[in-house]
Order: C-alpha cells, then structure tokens, then sequence
C-alpha cells in the first residue's frame, strides 16, 4: 500500500500587484512552470501559495509583464518604492515632457506637422512600451484584458493620425495605473501594519542562576521553553507565560482594547504587546509560526482571499462584459460608416468604446472594499473570516446570545451578604470561609474571592466533611459549622419568616443563595451571581434601536434566565436548555427572521454557532478553538465592537453597491456620447480613470474606525 506523499506548500508576498486581471494571468502564468503542480493567489493580501519547486527568479519572470516583485512569505515586507523612482511613472514623467514639447510644436507650425508627431510618437513608445510589449503578446493569444484594449485603441488612432490623443491617452493610462497601485497598497496596510506588530528578535535568557547572559536572537530561532527578557517599553516578541516579574501590557494591537492590562506569574502574554512600566520575564509556549498573532494575520489573508457574493457576481459579469464591450466597439466602428461614409471619424469613436470599456473599476469595485474592511476589523480586534460573513452580518436580523461569559462575566461573585446581629460581617466571613477552604464547589470560590478582597484571615478547619448535593461541615474555631442550601440549612435550625422573604427575593433576582448555621443558630445568607459584562445592556439597546432582536439561550434556570432578561430588556429568552436545544432553538430563529447570529464561547455552544447564518465567538485572546470554529472572533471578549461590526458590514455593502454604480455609470454615460458622435479618447480615458479612482476613494472610506453612536 502506497503512502500518500504531503506536497509541501511555499508561500510568497508580492509587490507592485495592483490590477485584478493581472493577478488573474500572474497566476495562470505561475501555473504553467513546469514544475509547479497548484498555485493559489490572493489578491487581497498580495500573496502567492505554490505547491511544487519553484525559483523567486521563476516566479518574477512569470510577472514581468506587470513589474511583479516576489519575497518568501517568511521574510519582512519591503518598503514600497517611492513613486517617484519607480521605472513606469519615470517612463511616464518622460512622456510628459515630451507632449509638452510636441504640443508647443503643433502651436508655432500648426497640428499635424511632422516634427510634433514624431515628438508624440517618442511620448507614446516612451510611457506605452511596457503596455504594447503585454498587449501585443495578449492579442497574438488571444487573451483580451485591459492592456490589450489600450494597445488596439493607441495603434489606432495613431493609424488613423490622431498621434496626439493617442500620447495623451498613453501618459493618462499611466497615472491611472501609478494611482491604482497607490491605492491599492493602501488598502492592504492594515495587514503590512499586522506583520510589523511582533519584533523580528528578542532577548532571550542563556545560563543558570547568577551564570546566564542575554543574547539577541531572530524569533525562527527561539524554540518552546526558551526565556524571553521583556524590558520596559519594549513589544513583547513571542507567546508566553510570566515566570518573573510584574507590569502592565497594552494587548491593543491583539484585542483592539487600548486599557493596560496588569501581568504577573503565572499570566499569559501575546507577541507584539506591548510591556509598559516594569522588566518581564517569560517563557515561551508557542513558536512563531504558531503565535496568536501570526494566526491573526494567516485568518485575515484568507479572509480577504474569500470571494464574497457580490464579488462572484462582479466576475463572472466581467466574464461577458468585455468580450460585449469589444463587439459594440467593432459595430460602432464598422456600422455607420456604410450609412455615413465617414470611416475616421467613426473607427475613432470604435477606438474610444474600447478604452471606456476597460473593465477594470468593475472588477476592483467588490475586492477592495471587502480587503479594507478586513483589515480595519482586524485592527480593532475582530476577525472576520471572508466576505461571505461580511455581507452576511449586514442582513442579520436576530442575535441569539449564550448567557454565560457571554452577556456575563462568566465568573460567580458575592453580591448580598446578610448576618446575625449578634456578630460582624467579617466574623460570618471568616467561619464561613474557613469551612468554604476546602471545597471545590464552583461557589466556594466567590465566596473565598469575597474573604480575600477584604482581607480576612481564616481559621484551620477541622473535620471537614462534605455532604452532596446540599453543602458542607467543619469546625472552625470550636464551633460546627454547616454551609449550604437554604433548604438545608432550614431543616437544621429554624429561620425567622423575614430571612426567608429575603432568601426568596434573592431567588427570584436569579441569586444563588448560600446559607450558614451552627448546630444550634442560624447565622447569616450570603447572595452569589454571575454578573452582567460592564457592556451588555448597552449593547442589547443598540442592537434594539438597530431593529436587530435579541435573544438569550442559557442552560440556566428559569428564575435566574427571568432576572438577566428583566435587566437587559431582551426581546426573547430560552432557558434550562442543552447544547442540542440551542441549535434547535437556532434554526427555529432562522425560519422566523431569516438571518440570525450566535454569540458563544466557541466550545459549549459549537453546535449552535455552527447552525446559525454567522457564529460570532467571544474568543478571548488566544483561545484556538473560538479562532477555529467561528466565523467572527472578538478577540478582546468585547460585546460592543458587535455594533459597531454591523455598522462595517452595512456600510461595506453600501460601498460595494456605489462602486458597481459607478464603475457602470460613467462608462454607460460615456458610452451615450458615441450617440451624437462626442466621445473622444480624451473623455473615454478620463470615464475609466474616474471611474476605477471613484470606486478605490470610495472603497478607502472603509479605513476610518466604526466608533459607537
């Protein structure tokens, strides 16, 4: 039996890639290496994954066409080049001038003298050479993209004498295409920036107790269980945990939330944070590859690599659009002059149907966009897989919330505590407590969170002794004492009718509610709860004013799932339910409001957020299953970036929708010109630069931060 061979995949970033059909023949061109067996580019985040033997030199050759550059994925991104030393936008300055010379000319000796056209002529092969040299090459093949259309357009009109309109048409192309690259490359700095967050070296600890040194070593060569030194102001360069040391951390660039969180032993830091007051000492837990931030960056490429609906759309409307665009051309060149005569006049108009036509802002309308959107998400701390829930989110119409660690902290604390009269609030604590020592009831540990806040010192239990289902027993300085139950501790000693409306009125607020006595007095109630996130009923009214329902789905019981829901002003709750009741309840939503979210913790509540049409997971930091099995990640655990998300995807939608508007608007108005035979390559080049600058303008908007109403 044959053993299936893994084919290694090597991945490479690319630069100067700023025109979707060029990538598309970049890729085909990189598919036919002979010794390439799959290639895979993304557009989005300008990145090339190859499966197969390839050379950096290879791959350059298969886009020289477009003056593609190519590094290995691992190595830092390079610094674009200036515009201004880039060889086109010099061949294009160069073309300039001489327009400016040859047009002088045409003024002193009159249009159409042979010293201007000669200067026209040098102006077009000076700006146009790498376009006819692609062009050319295209229409041998058959291959009819943007290029080629501008080269039939120039040889055209220089055939038919237009050589200044042709010179001009050639150094207006080039801005066009130096403007698109810019933009472009804009677009995609919120991944550069991504990549640049961790350091590329760090200081790690050699040696053993008093002999060890600190040496600078690049973050390949640091291996799981190395020491890493953190100084103060330095970023943190790899993940890890605290072994040494006490500061605070600003995690902005992983979780968008700009407060400082304190670190000390024992806690979990991330690559590319920064350490602010005080000296760290870490170990490392993750190799490089493997950091939450290099995961952050690997979801966010293939987000912007996925094809969102209206982009499928776009596309395969590009497929028919040209070859359209290319008959009307040829009709409006060849048609009237049967009826007219005026063969010039209408080849010219032919000449400028091909150039208006250029497909080129209807093909970037969706991709840019989408790619601008990503990253500015990325960059607040969510992650949004593809465009596909992008566009999706713009349409919810109901989120179905898990309560626990979702719209609550997920952590039980102290809320009332009511003793005898006869003894002090930290007398109760303390016996309380000391019984509490010992048990691994998830309770007892809000209740000793509560001893330890106010500093109370316990006593040494003695003959400890839990009974289930209903509490414990020890004997604290002395004395017996039972906690448990209010049920139980009722059938011990006799409760007064004013301490039992209280323990009912805690009960129906949703209040655990813990009970003490000795064996012969009641001794006091202590309320426990999971408390509501600092956000939650902010976000819940936001949500509400927004049309969107929200609904809670807990396993909880009814009276504690009661209270949350008075409190947040929910529009449904679902409560007492088990992992299969909450997908169940998921699709039900689905059948009533069409689109619905999930927001979970990325592990209980699998099963729902995988039903429902987006699963949005409180991921926290770091946590790999809520990166893995959701289609959103909050990475801060911060509730209120869901509006503002919404926000992003309806106005994402709304862009995607004008630039398509525009992309076909001004081509369409252009076009209508042909009609009374105005249309000149002048107003054809300025239709498709507008309209491919309209449409990444407009994209770009997308960059400004979704902040609350």
């Amino acid at each position: 039996m044959k053993m299936a061979v893994i084919k290694e995949k090597q991945q490479y970033r690319l630069q100067n890639l700023s025109c979707a059909n060029c990538a598309a023949k970049f890729e085909k061109n990189v598919k036919g290496i002979p010794t390439v067996e799959d290639c895979q580019l993304n557009f989005g985040a300008a990145k090339l994954t190859v499966v197969g033997e390839v050379t950096i030199e290879q791959l350059e050759a298969a886009g020289a066409f477009d003056g593609i550059r190519v590094t290995k994925a691992q190595e830092r991104v390079k610094k674009a080049m200036p515009f201004y030393k880039r060889k086109e936008n010099i061949l294009a300055g160069v073309s300039l001038l001489f327009i400016f010379i040859a047009f002088s000319f045409s003024i002193s000796r009159g249009e159409g003298n042979l010293l201007s056209n000669t200067l026209y002529f040098i102006a077009i092969m000076a700006g146009g050479v790498s376009i006819f040299k692609t062009g050319l090459r295209n229409l041998i093949q058959f291959e009819f993209d943007m290029k080629t259309l501008m080269t039939i357009a120039i040889i055209g009109a220089a055939i038919i004498g237009e050589w200044q309109e042709a010179a001009i048409v050639v150094f207006l192309f080039a801005v066009s295409e130096a403007l698109e690259a810019y933009s472009m490359n804009k677009a995609r700095q919120s991944i550069e920036r991504l990549m640049e967050i961790a350091p590329p070296v760090a200081l790690i600890k050699r040696g053993h107790g008093s002999h060890y040194h600190e040496v600078e070593v690049p973050t390949e060569e640091i291996a799981i269980g190395d020491l890493l030194i953190v100084k103060p102001g330095q970023k943190i360069a790899m993940d890890g945990v605290v072994i040494g040391g006490c500061s605070t951390v600003n995690q902005a660039a992983i979780t968008g939330e700009s407060i400082p969180v304190k670190k000390e032993v024992g806690n979990e830091v991330f690559a590319g944070t920064l350490n602010e007051e005080g000296a760290l000492e870490v170990e490392v837990t993750k190799l490089a590859a493997d950091t939450t931030i290099a995961k952050i960056i690997h979801l966010v490429e293939e987000a912007q690599a996925e094809k969102a609906p209206s982009q499928k759309f776009v596309d395969q409307f590009a497929k028919y659009y040209t070859p359209l665009i290319m008959l009307v051309a040829l009709l409006v060149a060849v048609l009237p002059p049967f009826f007219t005569g005026e063969w010039q006049h209408w080849i010219y108009q032919g000449l400028a149907v091909l150039v208006v036509g250029c497909p080129c802002a209807l093909v970037i309308s969706t991709p840019v966009a989408i790619v601008t959107a990503i990253g500015n998400a990325a960059k607040q701390g969510v992650l949004i897989k593809g465009g596909v829930y992008l566009e999706e989110l713009a349409r919810t119409r109901a989120i179905a919330f898990d309560k626990t660690g979702t719209l609550t902290k997920g952590k039980p604390e102290v809320t009332d505590i009511k003793g005898v009269k006869n003894r002090t609030t930290d007398q109760f604590l303390r016996m309380v407590g000391t019984v509490e020592k010992n048990s691994q009831h998830p309770l007892a540990g809000a209740i000793l969170e509560k001893v330890k806040e106010l500093q109370i010192s316990l006593a040494v239990p003695a003959d400890f002794q839990s009974v289930t289902g209903k509490g414990a027993y020890a004997t604290v300085d002395g004395v017996k004492v039972k906690v448990g139950s209010i049920e139980w501790i009722q059938s011990q000693v006799i409760l007064e009718a004013d301490v039992q409306q209280y323990a009912e009125q805690l009960a129906r607020e949703g209040k655990s509610v813990i009970a003490a006595a000795t064996e012969h007095e009641f001794l006091g109630i202590i309320a426990i709860a999971d408390q509501l996130r600092a956000d939650s009923k902010k976000v819940i009214n936001e949500l509400t004013q927004s049309d969107v329902k929200t609904i809670m789905l807990t396993g909880d019981a009814e009276l504690t799932a009661a209270a949350i829901a008075r409190q947040l002003d929910l529009t449904e709750v679902r409560a007492a339910l088990l992992p299969a009741d909450k997908l169940g309840a998921v699709k039900e939503f689905q059948q009533g409001y069409g689109s619905v979210a999930m927001v979970g913790d990325g592990v209980n509540d699998a099963p729902a957020l995988a039903a429902a049409s987006i699963g949005i997971a409180m991921g926290g930091a770091g946590t790999d299953a809520a990166l893995e099995t959701a289609d959103i990640v909050l990475m801060g655990d911060n509730l209120e970036k869901i509006p503002a998300i919404i926000r992003l995807s309806k106005k994402t939608l709304s862009i995607i929708k004008q630039n398509i508007a525009f992309a076909l608007g001004l081509k369409a108005i252009a076009l209508l010109l042909v009609i009374p035979g105005w249309l000149t390559l002048w107003i054809a080049i300025f239709a498709d630069m507008g309209a491919t600058l309209l449409v990444v303008l407009n994209s770009l908007r997308l960059m400004k931060k979704e902040s609350g109403k």
